[in-house]
């Protein structure tokens, strides 16, 4: 098929192609820039399509919207700047229409950079702040309104801010720009033990959004924005709602079941540090829908008669699971196993597995459970915690790498370690590996041998087997005596002959903080 369009002239086609894949990597797409003319004119959508999700050192991409103004927009922006002198317009015309090619918009990515360009180009403007900040996000949005024809996705984040009401007045006010977006996501969110306070008018908007708007795809909920889930019950998304994310939501004050039953082409739900018990069980007891769990993520087990409800009537749809086993939370260890036994036995299908802090006791119920799902198991984090010398850890770093290469399955695509990694055991452990290929290997030796001293063993078994594609390893509890591979410059070299890629730990993790982890459920 490739073939055949190179015959028939579609190479610029097969060029986008390539390049869509690397889509997320700047880098890589700055580069294919400065290949010729064809590279250039495909690679620039790409780079523009999220801007206010790149993290930049000084976001000048603005400035550079601010060159594709229409007249009016110009006339305002020259009357703010004669007399402020801080908005800088570049000497010459842009080559392309930039403000053309944004396809996802997300409120609260917008609110934070456009306020933090302003601060940082007006460090002394303090009386006319807030309206110098409102003024810019309009010219903006004006200018994304009147060059976009399809946005993807704008996704509303809801919390308390003197900029949103605004933004979705512009927005709202060009209603075929609204109706045309193609994806409309909506989060409540807040800072834990925080309130969301939202002013009448920006409540009616939001509302307005949700009525208006024919494709609501997504919302998030967390506990201190419990009083607004009842603005969904006034709105009609039943045949378009697929995502629903709910973080430290206690039930007694949501009703879920409600917002189930009406959702007609709900594809997920997302559990993210909630309160399962009995005020879930009478939700979920009697309804005529399935309950579609994908993730559920737990700190503590309030009820595990709840949990078991909660597996048999949803472990067939849990792909994602964690559990922080944490020894400062009050769960005993027999209720540990238990619930180990209850995800092996009712959750088959989970592709990502997350397991944190764990302690004697639960080495050997982590195996079953690895076991039981290994042939659909494709990410798997095992860590322990930042205190290491405990005597409810002693031993499990060994159990583990001795123990885990044996259930392991060649589906797995990323498996990171935080351990207590004696060179022994290591060593035990990439033996067990080196005829099962790992995309990503990420590995933090925290209070055992250092780098230098596994070094040997990964040239050995990794290295020279090519059985990885990207390796991350740091060493060390702190700053102080940390040591990643990535700095070794020669050492580097030497995996990239064997093209193994090696990459920053942090980077490399399989497993975000949380909070990013659930902005990012698609």
């Amino acid at each position: 098929m490739s073939c055949s369009k190179l015959f028939i002239g579609d190479l610029p086609e097969l060029i986008y192609d390539i390049l869509t894949f690397l889509r997320n990597d700047i880098i890589t797409l700055h580069s294919c820039i400065l290949v010729n003319k064809l590279w250039c004119r495909l690679a620039i959508p790409l780079l523009w399509e999220d801007p206010f999700s790149t993290p930049f050192l000084d976001y000048i991409f603005i400035d550079i919207y601010f060159n594709n103004l229409d007249d009016d927009l110009r006339t305002k922006l020259d009357k703010y700047n004669r007399y402020k002198k801080k908005v800088n317009l570049l000497p010459s015309n842009p080559l392309f229409n930039y403000p053309s090619f944004i396809k996802y918009l997300k409120t609260s990515q917008f609110i934070y950079i456009t306020e933090y360009w302003f601060r940082n180009r007006n460090p002394k403007i303090l009386h006319s702040r807030l309206k110098g900040i409102k003024l810019i996000q309009m010219l903006l949005i004006e200018t994304f309104i009147r060059n976009v024809k399809n946005l993807h996705t704008l996704e509303i984040v809801v919390f308390s801010n003197p900029y949103l009401n605004n933004i979705l007045e512009i927005i709202l006010h060009n209603i075929d720009f609204f109706h045309n977006i193609k994806n409309l996501k909506l989060s409540f969110l807040a800072w834990k033990d925080g309130t969301v306070i939202i002013e009448t008018p920006c409540k009616n908007r939001i509302l307005q959004a949700i009525n208006t708007h024919r494709n609501l795809k997504k919302i998030i909920f967390n506990q201190e924005c419990s009083s607004y889930f009842k603005l969904l019950f006034l709105s009609n998304y039943s045949n378009t709602l697929n995502i629903i994310v709910l973080l430290n939501v206690n039930f007694d004050s949501i009703n879920l079941s409600k917002l189930i039953e009406q959702a007609n082409v709900l594809e997920s739900i997302h559990m993210i540090n909630c309160s399962i018990n009995t005020s879930l069980d009478k939700q979920i007891a009697n309804l005529s829908k399935p309950f579609k769990l994908k993730s559920l993520y737990m700190e503590d087990i309030l009820n595990i008669n709840s949990l078991q409800l909660l597996f048999q009537k949803s472990g067939d749809y849990l792909e994602n699971f964690g559990y922080n086993f944490s020894y400062f939370c009050y769960d005993d260890l027999s209720l540990k196993q238990q619930l180990l036994e209850l995800v092996a036995k009712y959750c088959k299908n989970i592709k990502l597995l997350d397991l944190l802090e764990f302690q004697n006791g639960v080495t050997y119920p982590i195996f079953n459970l690895i076991e039981n799902i290994k042939q659909n198991l494709k990410y798997l984090n095992i860590g322990l915690p930042a205190k290491v010398n405990d005597i409810r850890f002693d031993g499990c770093s060994s159990i583990i790498l001795q123990n885990l290469g044996k259930s392991l399955s060649s589906k797995l695509e990323h498996l990171d370690l935080c351990l207590n990694i004696k060179v022994r055991d290591f060593e035990e452990f990439l033996k067990s590996i080196q005829n099962t290929f790992i995309k990503k290997l990420s590995i933090y030796s925290r209070g055992g041998d250092n780098i230098l001293v596994l070094l040997p063993y990964l040239r050995h078994y990794i290295m020279k087997k090519k059985c990885v594609k990207y390796l991350a390893v740091i060493s060390g509890e702190s700053s102080y005596n940390r040591m990643d591979l990535l700095y070794l410059k020669d050492e580097v070299e030497e995996f990239e002959l064997y093209n193994i890629e090696v990459q920053n730990y942090c980077s490399n993790k399989m497993v975000e903080a949380r909070g990013n982890f659930v902005l990012k459920i698609d």
